[in-house]
């Protein structure tokens, strides 16, 4: 058994010796400014080496940020069959709150912050932040249309919002060398999303205790 995974260990060991580099270099000089040689030199291997595993730098995003999205649709997948087998009315009643899969989502974010920061950053790739927010659209609406009641919003509208709101929330808690606790803002994301930024500043709770 031991000798049938060693193999897939080095892999994965080697790839993310790769990765790692890899978001270096892009912090250092950007996607643009690297060359296999760069790569190579950073990483202490051989171009051989490299080459078994991507074709080329552009293979090497591609693979790297296709990872992360297969991660984060397989977390959100997760978390929508947790909605439905129960998990939704605990967090109505305040017995699951935050949601276990928002939890899980800033855990794994944190397990991979530096190359996060780097491919969501000035330096990054614009197209990644595009399919990322697709990602979170795709897989918020029908978590808004199945546990939702009347739209206010139409609701392609409604996914836009969501969407960005989430990027820009993990983009600011990465840039801000995540300041808080993957719990702490698992909590902050389910108050803006589910109370609204309105409800959160106080200013509809303002309202409501005046009325």
């Amino acid at each position: 058994m031991v000798e049938d995974t060693a193999p897939d260990r080095r892999v994965l060991r080697t790839k993310r010796v790769i990765r790692d580099a890899f978001t270096e270099l892009m912090e250092e000089k950007g996607f643009d400014g690297i060359t296999v040689k760069d790569l190579t030199e950073k990483a202490d291997i051989n171009r051989g080496t490299f080459y078994i595993h991507y074709r080329d730098k552009y293979d090497l995003l591609e693979q790297s940020q296709s990872e992360i999205i297969m991660e984060i649709e397989s977390l959100a997948a997760a978390g929508f069959l947790s909605a439905t087998q129960g998990d939704w009315e605990r967090f109505k009643k305040g017995e699951a709150f935050p949601l276990p899969f928002v939890q899980k989502l800033f855990q794994y974010l944190q397990e991979n912050a530096s190359f996060m920061r780097v491919v969501l950053g000035p330096k990054g790739d614009p197209s990644f932040q595009k399919r990322l927010k697709e990602v979170i659209r795709n897989r918020a609406e029908p978590i808004l249309t199945t546990f939702g009641g009347d739209m206010l919003v139409p609701v392609h509208y409604l996914t836009a919002y969501v969407s960005s709101a989430h990027l820009g929330v993990i983009q600011s808690w990465l840039d801000n060398g995540m300041d808080l606790p993957p719990e702490e803002m698992a909590d902050i994301l389910a108050k803006l999303t589910l109370l609204g930024p309105g409800h959160v500043a106080g200013i509809t709770r303002k309202r409501e205790t005046q009325a």
